[in-house]
């Protein structure tokens, strides 16, 4: 079959696919840690535990649902009926996950437990599905590329939107009103914000469910009538694939410290900065900052490759957190280091491309080919971020003797200011490691894709 290019139609469907995904999990990145301290009360010690039992069950249930897909065989193909069956669920438990109960004590930790694991367990579905996609839908390295750049351009414009309608939702359904006034986000607004997200999100699922696996069973020609591998021997096969765990460990680095910059960022900005009012356009410049960068890598990564773009990138958001950091009174500047943090927050959408080359590598030098297993390690990866992230940050957030919803102290202001800009700067540059390591270039990939091609016409 004809490798054809990936064509505008394919990329503006398959990137719905991410504007879904951020619709989906856009609350619980960025304020299920505000929703359960200052709302539903828990205590850091609480969220620690619930972060770490979801992040156990993870370990197990990722690789499974990575392997589920991989055997899934219907005349849909192998994870398209993922994306058309599971949003539904999944935005049942979204709003669950932002009701606040009428329990108290281990009885309404544990409920929070079970909505957040159960939104977790089908947010896999769904995202393992809807990335494993990518690796059938397109068979050379640069449209897998352009694919995840559309993918990029779908988180931004997701995160553009609602970044500026979030919290000025929230607070339009929330009756609450601090001392000075001014209105303050409640149970009512986290909880009526959560159902109209999540009622949106299922009908852009079925859009990237729209996107034809038209290389599935080409790809997998040379596995067909082979032997049945066992999901510990998948696993042990994917670890000898030291590129893809070289960008797992790159990912994870990043993914510590982006996501939990983005989960704390408004503790910085209610209680650093001091104005509930600059969340909105505080996310907003960060989110224009990364669509604006996401069209930029199909050109970086053919001039520059994956790698080394993925590198600069890096070292830019590593100066703009630092800058950040001594610039607490300056909102101009605020926003203006804001956007240039977007604009190099595109190094996800380069990431997926190097997994893509990581699984075609995987073919190439073993003769496997597992899109669901290897996406599930990612997943897995960004979870186990997540884990370290509502771990670990709410357990330094209470260090800092942070109070919930009361004027902080200078010295509370400049350790939640140091967790927030200068602790991810330091993961970031942890993260870079393992990408000189990196040696799947674009001429390297031409070469693999040509064997590639020479088995399958065989």
């Amino acid at each position: 079959m004809e490798n054809k290019k990936a064509d505008a139609s394919l990329l503006v469907r398959y990137g719905f696919g991410e504007f879904a995904c951020q619709i989906s999990w856009y609350m619980i990145n960025s304020y299920l840690m505000i929703f359960y301290t200052d709302i539903v009360g828990l205590t850091a010690g609480a969220i620690s535990i619930i972060m770490l039992i979801a992040r156990v069950w993870d370990a197990l249930n990722d690789p499974m649902m990575g392997m589920l897909c991989d055997r899934t065989r219907t005349r849909w193909g192998k994870f398209r009926p993922y994306l058309m069956f599971t949003p539904p669920f999944l935005a049942i438990f979204n709003i669950l996950t932002f009701t606040v109960f009428p329990l108290e004590g281990a009885a309404k930790v544990f409920v929070c437990l079970i909505c957040y694991v159960g939104a977790g367990m089908l947010y896999t579905v769904v995202g393992t599905a809807y990335f494993s996609l990518v690796n059938v839908v397109a068979k050379d390295s640069q449209s897998k590329q352009n694919l995840s750049a559309a993918r990029n351009v779908g988180n931004s414009v997701a995160n553009i939107l609602l970044s500026a309608i979030c919290m000025p939702l929230i607070l339009k359904f929330s009756s609450a009103v601090g001392a000075d006034g001014t209105a303050v986000p409640d149970a009512r607004g986290y909880f009526m914000v959560a159902v109209i997200f999540s009622v949106a999100m299922i009908p852009t699922f079925w859009i990237a469910a729209s996107c034809k696996e038209t290389y599935g069973s080409i790809l997998h020609k040379t596995e067909e009538g082979g032997e049945k591998r066992s999901i510990l021997d998948s696993i042990k096969t994917l670890l000898k694939n030291d590129q893809l765990v070289l960008i797992i460990l790159n990912t994870l680095g990043g993914t510590i410290a982006i996501m939990g910059r983005m989960t704390l960022l408004s503790f910085y900005v209610i209680y650093v900065v001091g104005s509930y009012t600059l969340i909105a356009p505080i996310y907003l410049v960060i989110s224009v900052g990364t669509l604006l960068g996401s069209f930029l890598i199909p050109m970086a990564t053919r001039r520059l490759g994956k790698k080394n773009y993925m590198i600069l990138l890096n070292l830019v958001m590593i100066t703009t957190f630092v800058l950040m950091y001594f610039s607490t009174q300056n909102t101009v500047l605020i926003m203006v280091i804001s956007f240039v943090t977007g604009l190099s927050n595109t190094g996800q959408g380069v990431s997926y491309g190097m997994i893509s080359d990581s699984i075609d590598y995987c073919d190439y030098k073993y003769g496997i080919r597992e899109e669901g297993l290897s996406s599930s390690f990612l997943t897995l990866g960004v979870k186990f971020a997540t884990a370290v992230i509502g771990t670990c940050g709410v357990l330094f957030l209470d260090k800092t003797g942070y109070v919930p919803n009361q004027i902080q102290t200078p010295e509370v202001q400049q350790s939640i200011n140091f967790l927030i800009n200068i602790v991810p700067a330091i993961c970031v540059g942890v993260a870079l490691i393992p990408l000189f390591f990196f040696k799947l270039s674009n001429e390297k990939m031409a070469e693999i894709s040509a064997v590639l091609e020479e088995r399958r016409s065989k």
